[in-house]
């Protein structure tokens, strides 16, 4: 989920998975979908998709850990309930925040900005013009302030490799994430990798797309096979109606949401199965990928074990 920028400008760098020199070759990636346990659904007042990566199944025979690292939907709204369950139940203490720099103007201050305790972590995922070094620093010194009306024209639009272009929409966003921000991919991860101790929450605004991705790379790390990293993708179509209308009621994603039906809005598990396929083509698994953008193997070890030890 995102804010769509305006026409493709000339000029910008195609985006896309970037092929290393020699590429690595891989069977074509046809393994079955399994279904993912749903009781990792974190039902709160204020969210619709949140949910703990923390008991999905392992290639080692193992599982993962829960209450390390949660996936969600935005924050705005959370109750003081909600904000209770997560900081003194689940023991959350960071917040990876991927949306724009825009989007977190306009949707306004997370109850969890006021507790000391969890820090705020930002790595928008679109490529915006202009650059804030701490957005929150920005909004908490001018929480009213104003964006032009065409504040849209400061995102850059993403364009794929021309042997990309065939790809599915989805998978052509989710090439553009990688492509053009992967320093803000491995920005997140590594945020996950280093936290002292408690749970970390990745969110976007629909905590499908976006944080998708970057969870995605995440549970790869901790062993995590294909197959369930797809089944976990494709839970947010459970609550598809429900996020959607929640969405909708929001003046930042409205027009979004009425322009296109629901069922445009909903993740599919070929989408993920693609990404994964092209991961396994061109560098031998996501693995691979990060070791290209630097997040070498002691980062990659340190993600494991958040999720894992």
């Amino acid at each position: 989920m995102w804010l769509r920028p305006t026409a493709t400008r000339k000029g910008v760098a195609p985006s896309t998975i970037p092929s290393p020199d020699r590429p690595r070759r891989a069977a074509p990636y046809r393994r079955g979908v399994t279904s993912t346990r749903t009781g990792r659904w974190v039902r709160l007042d204020g969210t619709t998709n949140t949910r703990d990566l923390g008991g999905l199944p392992t290639a080692d025979g193992g599982r993962t850990l829960p209450g390390r690292i949660l996936r969600s939907d935005n924050l705005q709204t959370l109750s003081a309930d909600d904000v209770r369950r997560l900081v003194d139940g689940i023991g959350l203490r960071q917040v990876i925040d991927l949306r724009t720099t825009a989007e977190i103007l306009l949707e306004g201050r997370s109850p969890l900005r006021d507790v000391p305790r969890v820090v705020h972590r930002h790595f928008s995922l679109i490529p915006e013009r202009g650059h804030h070094t701490d957005v929150f620093a920005v909004e908490e010194d001018d929480p009213a302030i104003d964006l032009p009306s065409g504040w849209a024209e400061a995102l850059l639009p993403r364009q794929v490799a021309a042997h990309d272009e065939g790809e599915p929409p989805a998978v052509r966003s989710y090439l553009g994430y990688l492509g053009q921000r992967a320093d803000n991919v491995v920005g997140a991860l590594r945020a996950i990798a280093h936290a002292e101790s408690g749970a970390s929450v990745v969110h976007c605004a629909a905590g499908k797309d976006r944080t998708g991705v970057v969870c995605a790379l995440a549970l790869a790390v901790a062993g995590v096979p294909h197959e369930e990293i797809v089944a976990d993708y494709a839970m947010t179509a459970e609550i598809i109606d429900a996020l959607v209308a929640k969405l909708g009621a929001s003046p930042t994603y409205a027009d979004d949401m009425v322009t296109r039906d629901v069922a445009s809005h909903t993740p599919r598990a070929a989408t993920m199965d693609r990404v994964l396929a092209l991961f396994d083509e061109r560098y031998g698994g996501p693995a691979g990928w990060l070791d290209v953008h630097g997040f070498h193997a002691g980062e990659q070890a340190a993600l494991r074990a958040r999720l894992r030890d």
